[in-house]
């Protein structure tokens, strides 16, 4: 018991001491917990074999984080992504495993072990990026959403390449013996095991394989059908009886753990049929974004996503073999980095032909160019089955642990790449993928406050800003947003304006604004169009631009700051609200009135009109209030 305090207190001491340094210096947290490992493993020496026991717990993060990232992504918003799975995603594994394979046989190696070396290579880190992709805001962009799209195919593609590998092995002409068996190291093959723990589904692949292995082929596949039409039926018809029933013990720790069981029960349920845990997780995750569970799951399960990524981070830092980098220091290393050259040029090539645009295609590179835990697991396996040798998984292992301690450098570069982007006046509209019945022009205090009403309400929206740090800001609360100039005519083409049934316009500049009613009411004469305006002068313009609703900054403000005036000068509250909504309404009225006699070419001074029929509406306001005293004096009375 001592020993296991001991080291807990290493781990998060060490987790305590890195994360907020590195966040401070503008690293990331991901880039702290993995210093903190290699602190206290391959620096410090505190810790040691018990890592591979934790890396059983730390893989559940991973499972987690899935899981919440199902809980935002609707079934229709999954099946907009299908082109970006088949197509995005397979071509990502396919040429970057044929490019990573014809290097690899360019230093002489084998097709089938420069082929096994290029799938272990393809895969890229689904814990790192995710992890980063949220801290940063970004994943809400059209270049997050595509690198999650990869993320999500490479996560499948881990079924079938597992199932290929041995088939590589028949071809394998390492480590012969005599009697034609293939030569492998014990300790070897139990470091390639230890090691592979890091990668979440290891064990699910390992015991998958030893439950279905002896069923046909047609029965695997049953199997499988069934276990995700298990998870669909139960999500769909179980959930809301149980959370019902959880609810009546009126115990807030219910909740977590029945949050717990939902994440570990599919885990176990995915290892059995042969499938990836964190895929079954981010399944289920998906069939529950509809819920109205939805917010308390992704309350009880976040804390523990958190520590437990934070844990698989340090295991990872804690198991880099630095006798190997040293014995090795320029050929790893060097290793390393052509993998990331590799797969950043394909990656970026397939930015550009799927239109990926400046910043987005930057992401896209860098946030995929590194090797992924899966890697771990694909190492393992191969050696296992004797497919690659053993020098060569351990190389392996080291480079994959490499690219991904280099990854938070990577999200760095992307960084500079976008503040730069910015500083030059380069900014490159996010891809809009989706549409809503509802379109918001600008995001600032006005604009925040309808999103988060309309949106509240159950309605979705498209929310449109020219700000990139606003629209970073607006991410990072969780709040999806688009990048892009709503005045442009193909942005609002691909926000919706077609089908939308209102536009909210509640852009910072009035001659955007006047720009964007104008066009919006030429396109669409059936649109529904609130706006923001400062003043009556932009109340006149707007309305003759053809606005339905204008709302103006100080107004309703100023009439509640006036019956407050009035509730403290002696009314009731009854009797100030009365007076407020008179004036409401009276103003109203007055505004439309004067609209129509409004010139944009003479001052509202110096227009006779204008100015004549502004007296007469004032006489009108004050006989309403002295006949609303009267009468409140009668009741009184």
């Amino acid at each position: 018991m001592e020993g296991f305090l001991f080291q807990a207190t290493i781990y998060l001491a060490a987790a305590v001491i890195a994360v907020p340094i590195a966040a401070r210096l503008g690293l990331g947290s991901v880039l702290g917990y993995l210093a903190a490992g290699i602190m206290i493993g391959p620096v410090l020496g505190l810790v040691g074999s018990e890592t591979k026991d934790l890396q059983h717990f730390a893989e559940f993060g991973v499972v987690m984080m899935l899981f919440l990232i199902g809980l935002e992504l609707e079934p229709r918003a999954l099946w907009d992504m299908r082109h970006r799975l088949l197509g995005l995603g397979g071509l990502q594994v396919v040429l970057s495993t044929a490019a990573l394979m014809a290097i690899a046989m360019a230093y002489q190696q084998p097709w089938s072990v420069a082929l096994a070396i290029g799938l272990t290579l393809s895969l890229s880190s689904t814990a790192i990026v995710l992890q980063t992709l949220s801290e940063k805001g970004l994943m809400q962009t059209g270049g997050g959403r595509s690198v999650f799209s990869v993320l999500l195919t490479q996560d499948i593609a881990v079924i079938p390449i597992l199932a290929f590998l041995p088939l590589l092995a028949i071809a394998v002409p390492m480590g012969m013996l005599p009697d034609g068996s293939i030569s492998l190291d014990a300790e070897t093959v139990e470091s390639a095991h230890g090691v592979a723990e890091a990668g979440h589904g290891s064990d699910a692949a390992h015991a998958a394989f030893s439950y279905v292995q002896g069923l046909p082929g047609w029965g695997i596949t049953l199997a499988t059908l069934g276990a995700i039409a298990a998870i669909i039926f139960v999500g769909v018809f179980f959930t809301r009886p149980v959370f019902r029933f959880i609810h009546s013990a009126n115990l807030r720790e219910m909740y977590t753990a029945l949050a717990l069981l939902i994440v570990v029960g599919i885990s176990f349920l995915m290892m059995l049929v042969g499938l990836s845990p964190a895929l079954g997780a981010f399944l289920a995750g998906v069939v529950l974004a509809s819920s109205e569970f939805r917010h308390e799951l992704e309350t009880d399960l976040e804390p523990f996503k958190g520590l437990l990524l934070g844990l698989f981070f340090i295991t990872v830092g804690a198991g880099i073999n630095f006798e190997l980098l040293v014995s090795k220091p320029v050929i790893i290393p060097g290793i390393a980095v052509l993998v990331i050259v590799v797969k950043g040029l394909i990656l970026y090539g397939l930015g550009w032909i799927f239109k990926m645009r400046g910043r987005d295609r930057w992401l896209f590179a860098l946030a995929l160019a590194q090797a992924g835990e899966f890697g771990f697991v694909l190492v393992s396996f191969s050696v296992t089955t004797g497919v690659i040798p053993n020098e060569i998984a351990e190389t392996l292992l080291l480079v994959i642990a490499l690219s991904m301690l280099i990854t938070p450098l990577l999200f760095i570069l992307y960084d500079t790449i976008s503040t730069r982007m910015e500083e030059s006046g380069v900014i490159t509209p996010d891809e809009i993928d989706e549409e809503g019945p509802v379109i918001i022009a600008g995001v600032g205090r006005f604009g925040q406050i309808v999103n988060r009403i309309v949106q509240a309400s159950g309605f979705r929206t498209v929310v449109l800003d020219v700000n990139p740090e606003t629209i970073a800001v607006m991410r990072r609360f969780g709040f999806k947003a688009f990048l892009g100039d709503p005045t442009r005519p193909d942005i609002l083409r691909k926000a919706g304006l077609k089908n939308a049934r209102v536009l909210v316009v509640a852009l910072d500049d009035p001659k955007s604004a006047l720009q964007l009613i104008a066009y919006a009411r030429k396109q669409r004469p059936d649109l529904h169009i609130v706006t923001r305006a400062h003043d009556r002068t932009d109340v006149y313009r707007q309305y003759q631009a053809g606005a339905n609703d204008i709302v103006r900054e100080m107004f309703d403000s100023s009439l509640r700051a006036g019956r407050y005036v009035l509730e403290n000068m002696g009314l009731s509250e009854y009797e100030a609200s009365e007076a407020q909504k008179l004036f409401y309404t009276h103003d109203r009225a007055s505004v439309r009135e004067l609209a129509a006699l409004w010139r944009p070419d003479v001052p509202p001074s110096e227009n006779k009109a204008y100015v004549a029929r502004a007296k007469e509406l004032q006489k009108d306001l004050e006989t309403a209030f002295l006949n609303r005293g009267d009468e409140d004096d009668k009741k009184r009375a």
